[in-house]
């Protein structure tokens, strides 16, 4: 049942959006073609939207809003829309994050999604062969917009080497994404480390994980897995979790030498 509810909300704010589109080409007796081409579309994606069969970009929020003159009105329903881009399983994880005070990650084998440049994610989204590549990448990057916030969460991020060298795009889009892990570094909400491949074994061995702290509120734990990912509440699991994310910021290499080797990556992947 609660499946069955959660299609239906995920439907109706869908079809909102869509049923605001035909009833303003309605009203103003425009095409789905004129629209197509003022949100720089093709119409066969207008009509997948209308339908409540695809997600709407913010791009396209924008240029419906300048089409019909709206002043806004789609911009202000996008934000709405968007999170159901993301799987059912991991909404709840989404909406938590925003809500975090603090966001702690540890990620093994490509850099966190907080921190990825469009590009990047779009390499690693479109590699999972997802219908909706285009929906995962707006919903990805407007998952970042919490760390835009006047008072953004405190990110505490660590990963391994891997990471860094895993080429998950050409040359220009690791560069970019080096550059950019080096960038957000010298935030103050922001800190980085790096497990570099001589630290062997360690408290991450099983795996990446993210925890979550509110200012009010019991901390969670967010696992990956296979298929999905799972959120943790137990006391005794997120005791265990933060356990093993001080061990690894132990076993990390301290701020200062993980942008140095972020650096170093950077230059060799240049050559």
């Amino acid at each position: 049942m609660a499946v069955l509810e959660e299609q239906n909300e995920t439907d109706s704010m869908l079809k909102f959006f869509g049923d605001e589109l035909q009833r303003l080409r309605a009203e103003q007796g425009k095409s789905q073609q004129a629209l197509a081409d003022a949100c720089f579309c093709n119409r066969t994606l207008v009509n997948k939207i209308e339908n409540a069969k695809r997600v709407p970009s913010k791009n396209f929020a924008l240029h419906a809003d300048e089409f019909f003159q709206t002043g806004g009105h789609f911009e202000r329903l996008w934000p709405l829309v968007i999170k159901y881009a993301y799987p059912s399983w991991f909404r709840p994880y989404v909406e938590l994050e925003a809500q975090a005070a603090i966001i702690r990650a540890f990620d093994t084998m490509i850099i966190p999604g907080l921190l990825q440049t469009r590009a990047y994610a779009h390499a690693v989204l479109a590699s999972g062969r997802s219908n909706d590549v285009d929906g995962l990448l707006d919903a990805r990057m407007e998952r970042q917009a919490i760390l835009e916030r006047e008072t953004p969460p405190e990110l505490w991020v660590v990963m391994e080497e891997y990471a860094l060298r895993r080429k998950v795009a050409d040359s220009q889009v690791m560069r970019e994404q080096l550059q950019q892990l080096i960038d957000v570094s010298e935030r103050p909400s922001t800190v980085i480390q790096v497990v570099p491949f001589s630290a062997g074994a360690h408290a991450g061995i099983a795996g990446p994980f993210h925890s979550l702290t509110f200012a009010e509120g019991n901390p969670v734990v967010y696992v990956d897995g296979f298929l999905k990912g799972q959120l943790l509440a137990d006391p005794t699991e997120v005791k265990a979790a933060q356990r093993a994310y001080d061990l690894l910021m132990g076993t990390a290499l301290d701020v200062q030498k993980s942008v140095d080797l972020i650096a170093e990556v950077m230059k060799e992947v240049a050559t």
